[in-house]
């Protein structure tokens, strides 16, 4: 492959589209709100993007059995219960197991629009000649390291919350995955691959779903229009020579699917593949309305 074998950027956007499944499901929104089903559990969230109407009657609304109350607009406020639920609860996505939580940031645990994600990287994996070598950077929960996993990768996750890492066991524990090559790494992100980097290390494909803001262990700093464009070109260097992937995700609203593929392009000069770009949506159990929840740029070779 020559220096100049530049990736091919789609000229169009591509929207993944999430339906519901037995565990999850997005039943109603409107009113800048969503009404979701998230095993025993009917939940309502604020979403602003939900400018139209609700389609259900303010009894199915009024009968959900959580109600987050945002105090500010990064994600803070309060649960409030129509009775007393469980610290946690079992959910699957196909043979991944992980455990439900109303956390004091809106959402509980996991995020559900990420499965379209999970369902092309479950294909991938699959379909992989070889165990690829997988780096997943700010893992959180671990969902999409347990997918790979299941799906024979090796798997190396990374997060700077001790408490995150612990839930990503828990689920592991709960997938029956526990005994799988999953590295469990508490760091911050930016040094885990600068120190990766000095090494020489090599993965096979990387998931990069960083947050718009964060704080690592140690009280590192993370700014994502500040900082993603390092970390990206870091994790580039820690492509092997064969790689399959690398996927970026990004939750922040002055950013774009677009933008994302463009700094793809950028980063990944000289190793040619293809970059689909675009946006995550959770779809309407009922109906064909859906709603825009993250960006994504995704390169393949």
């Amino acid at each position: 492959m020559s220096s100049t074998d530049h990736p091919l950027l789609a000229p169009a956007p591509i929207v993944l589209r999430t339906t519901g499944w037995p565990d999850y499901g997005l039943v109603d929104s409107g009113d800048g709100k969503k009404l979701e089903r998230y095993g025993p559990y009917r939940v309502v969230r604020p979403e602003p993007q939900c400018l139209w109407r609700p389609r259900q009657s303010e009894a199915v609304w009024a009968a959900a059995d959580a109600v987050f109350d945002p105090t500010d607009e990064d994600e803070a406020g309060r649960w409030r219960f129509s009775g007393k639920p469980a610290e946690t609860w079992p959910l699957q996505w196909r043979d991944v197991r992980f455990h439900g939580r109303f956390t004091a940031f809106r959402h509980l645990a996991f995020f559900p629009e990420q499965a379209a994600n999970w369902d092309w990287l479950d294909q991938s994996l699959r379909a992989a000649p070889a165990p690829p070598r997988i780096l997943n950077l700010f893992g959180y929960t671990g969902v999409a390291s347990l997918v790979a996993a299941a799906a024979g990768a090796s798997v190396t996750h990374v997060d700077a919350s001790k408490k995150a890492i612990a839930w990503a066991r828990e689920n592991a524990a709960l997938s029956g995955l526990a005994d799988r090559p999953i590295r469990w790494i508490c760091e911050d992100a930016r040094r885990y691959v600068q120190r990766e980097a000095r090494r020489g290390s090599r993965y096979d494909a990387i998931i990069l779903d960083p947050p718009k803001y964060g704080r690592g262990p140690n009280g590192e700093v993370w700014r994502l229009f500040e900082d993603l464009p390092e970390i990206l070109r870091l994790c580039v260097e820690l492509l092997s020579e064969k790689p399959s992937f690398l996927i970026l995700n990004a939750y922040a609203e002055r950013i774009s699917g677009l933008s994302l593929g463009g700094l793809l392009v950028d980063a990944m000069a000289g190793r040619g593949g293809t970059i689909d770009w675009g946006e995550l949506a959770l779809m309407e159990e009922a109906g064909d309305r859906g709603v825009g929840l993250s960006f994504f740029a995704r390169w393949s070779a």
